[in-house]
């Protein structure tokens, strides 16, 4: 994993202080006081259930029972184009014909 370093220089304290007056001129979005946050609660105690339950459900396709391993393999160009050329979905008919295949060669 490659890490990225900030185009930006740091703030000077000049420019810091700045920035934090004008959150506090913020009639829209002013700061939270002691007493505002002792008297929060967990979401799932104030939202009606339904609400709750689809703000919180996981996102995207569902975990498979059976997943698949990643791997890079070497074909000839012809093969791949003639897969290409079936559509969308070629990456899984690869697959289906491999272990098609796989299951012709028996347990080793």
């Amino acid at each position: 994993m490659t890490t990225r370093k900030a185009s930006l220089p740091p703030l000077t304290d000049a420019e810091e202080a700045e920035i934090q007056a004008g959150i506090a001129q913020d009639p829209d979005n002013p700061e939270i006081t002691a007493e505002q946050f002792a008297r929060m609660r967990p979401a799932a105690e104030v939202l009606p259930p339904a609400l709750y339950a689809a703000l919180t459900r996981p996102r995207g396709r569902p975990k498979a029972d059976v997943t698949k391993v990643p791997v890079t393999i070497r074909l000839d160009r012809d093969v791949v184009e003639a897969f290409k050329a079936t559509g969308e979905g070629w990456q899984t008919r690869v697959n289906d014909t491999l272990k098609r295949a796989a299951k012709r060669l028996g347990p080793r």
